[in-house]
C-alpha cells in the first residue's frame, strides 16, 4: 500500500475529472497506445491515471522503478523527451528504457506545480514508430500539462486551505470572517477553473474556424480567379500574345493546384479529428465506387483495373474510401506514357507471427490489402520519405500536392494499422497495407 502522501497524489490527479478525456484526446491525436500521468520523485515512479490501449500493464498506484524510466531524466533537466523512432534516435538508440519496455516511439512532458516545483510526467508510448516531434502535438502535450497543473494545484490549495481551517477550529470559534474568506477562496478557485475552460474551449473553436476559413473564405478568391481568367481567354484571345496565352495558363493551373491543396489539407484535418465510427464494409464495394468516382480520369488512359473479392473489414468507411481514392489516383497521376496501365487491388488475411514487421502486433490477424501498379515508380530508398507532408519525389509537372500519401499513413494509423511501400522506377509501386481484423 502507497504511503499516505503519495497516495494523496494518485488521488488529486484522479479527482481532476478532464485527465481521462485529456488521455483519450492524446491517444486519438497520435495513434500512441498507452497515455498515463505519473507522480515521479528522486526514488519514485507512480501511475496516477492511465489508458491502455496497447496491454502495457500498468493500473493507477502501480510503479516502476525510476532509474528504469527515461521520466528519470526528465525530472532532473525539466525539459521535454520526444522519439518518432528509437531504431533513429541517436540518443536513445541504445538506451536501457526502450529495450526493457519494447516501446518504439515516446513522448513525455513534465508537469510543474504553479510554484515551479516539479510533480510528474504526462508522457505516452507505443510499440509501433510514430510522428511525435511536430509544432502541434509538442503545443498539445504542453497545454495538457499546464491544465493538469493547474487543476492540481487548485486541489491542493483547496486541501491545504481545508487543513488549516480545521486546525483553527480546534483553536476558536469559527467566526463570519473566516467563512467568508473560505467563501472567496472557493469562488476565487471556480473563477480560474471556468476561465481555463473556456481557454480550452476557445482553441477548439479555432479550429473548427480554420476549417470553415480554408472551405471558405480561400476558397472563394481562387473561384474568383479561374473565373476571370477563363474570360479573358475566352473573349480575348485573339488579343493575346502567345506568351499572355502561356501566362494565363500557368495562373489557371497554380489557382487549380492550390485548390487541391485546400482541399487536402481539409481532408488532412479530418482523419485526424473527425469521430472514428467503425462499421463492417465490403471492401470490393468500395473499391467500385471509388473507381466510378474517378471515370473522368479513368476515361483519359488506357488503364484496366484488376480486382479480387476484397471481403469485408471494420473500417471508417469515409476515411478508408479517402485511402484508396488516394492511392488510385495516384497511380492514374505517375502512369508511363504510351504504356498501358495496369492497377491491381488484392487482399488477404496474414497472422503477424508469419511476418517480420516489428510494426505489427503480436499474434494478431491483419487484412493484407495491397495496391500495386506499372507505372513510373518511385526509388526504393525512398520508401519511408514517400509518406512525408508535401514530399514530392518525381520532378515532372503533376496534380499532386505532395499530401496525398501522408493522408493514407494517418488512415492506416487510425485504423491502428500499418503501411509498407515498395517501388521499382520505371517498372511500378506496391503499397501493402495491415489493418487488424479485430
Amino acid at each position: 500500500m502507497l504511503e499516505q502522501n503519495f497516495q494523496q497524489d494518485v488521488t488529486n490527479i484522479q479527482n481532476i475529472s478532464i485527465v481521462p478525456k485529456l488521455l483519450d484526446v492524446i491517444s486519438q491525436t497520435t495513434g500512441m497506445g498507452f497515455v498515463a500521468v505519473a507522480r515521479v520523485t528522486e526514488d519514485r515512479w507512480i501511475t496516477c491515471s492511465v489508458l491502455d490501449n496497447v496491454e502495457f500493464g500498468l493500473k493507477p498506484t502501480d510503479e516502476l522503478q525510476v532509474k528504469t524510466t527515461i521520466c528519470d531524466d526528465i525530472r532532473k533537466n525539466y525539459r521535454a523527451v520526444i522519439i518518432d523512432d528509437v531504431n533513429k534516435d541517436d540518443e536513445y538508440r541504445n538506451h536501457h528504457t526502450p529495450a526493457m519496455y519494447h516501446f518504439q516511439s515516446y513522448i513525455s512532458m513534465p508537469i510543474m506545480r504553479v510554484d515551479g516545483s516539479f510533480f510528474g510526467t504526462l508522457c505516452a508510448i507505443d510499440p509501433k514508430p510514430n510522428s511525435l516531434n511536430t509544432f502541434k502535438v509538442r503545443e498539445m502535450f504542453s497545454l495538457f500539462a499546464e491544465l493538469i497543473s493547474f487543476h492540481l494545484t487548485a486541489i491542493e490549495k483547496e486541501i491545504e486551505s481545508k487543513t488549516s481551517l480545521e486546525q483553527k477550529s480546534n483553536l476558536l470559534a469559527k467566526t463570519e470572517v473566516e467563512k467568508l474568506e473560505v467563501e472567496k477562496l472557493k469562488i476565487n478557485i471556480e473563477k480560474k477553473l471556468i476561465e481555463k475552460n473556456i481557454s480550452l474551449e476557445k482553441m477548439n473553436d479555432e479550429l473548427e474556424a480554420f476549417n470553415y476559413i480554408s472551405s471558405h473564405d480561400l476558397q472563394e478568391p481562387l473561384r474568383k480567379i479561374q473565373l476571370f481568367t477563363d474570360i479573358i481567354e475566352r473573349d480575348e484571345a485573339k488579343n493575346l500574345s502567345e506568351k499572355g496565352i502561356m501566362a494565363f495558363d500557368k495562373i489557371r493551373t497554380s489557382a487549380y493546384r492550390m485548390q487541391n491543396l485546400i482541399n487536402d489539407l481539409l481532408i488532412y484535418s479530418k482523419t485526424k479529428f473527425d469521430e472514428r465510427k467503425f462499421e463492417l464494409k465490403d471492401l470490393t464495394s468500395i473499391a467500385n465506387d471509388v473507381i466510378e468516382d474517378l471515370t473522368e480520369e479513368v476515361e483519359n488512359k488506357n488503364v484496366a483495373f484488376e480486382i479480387e473479392n476484397l471481403g469485408m473489414l471494420h473500417v471508417i468507411e469515409f476515411q478508408f474510401r479517402q485511402l484508396l481514392y488516394n492511392l488510385i489516383s495516384n497511380s492514374l497521376k505517375f502512369s508511363i506514357p504510351d504504356k498501358k496501365l495496369i492497377i491491381s487491388i488484392t487482399s488477404k488475411i496474414v497472422n503477424s507471427a508469419e511476418l517480420s514487421y516489428d510494426q505489427l502486433l503480436p499474434n494478431t490477424q491483419y487484412c493484407k490489402i495491397t495496391v500495386a501498379d506499372n507505372g513510373i515508380g518511385f526509388d526504393q530508398s525512398h520508401n519511408e520519405k514517400i509518406f512525408g507532408l508535401f514530399q514530392a519525389l518525381h520532378t515532372k509537372p503533376t496534380k499532386s500536392t505532395g499530401i496525398g500519401l501522408t493522408i493514407v499513413k494517418r488512415i492506416v494509423e487510425n485504423h491502428k494499422g500499418f503501411i509498407k511501400a515498395e517501388g521499382v522506377l520505371n517498372e511500378g509501386a506496391k503499397f501493402d497495407i495491415f489493418i487488424p481484423m479485430e
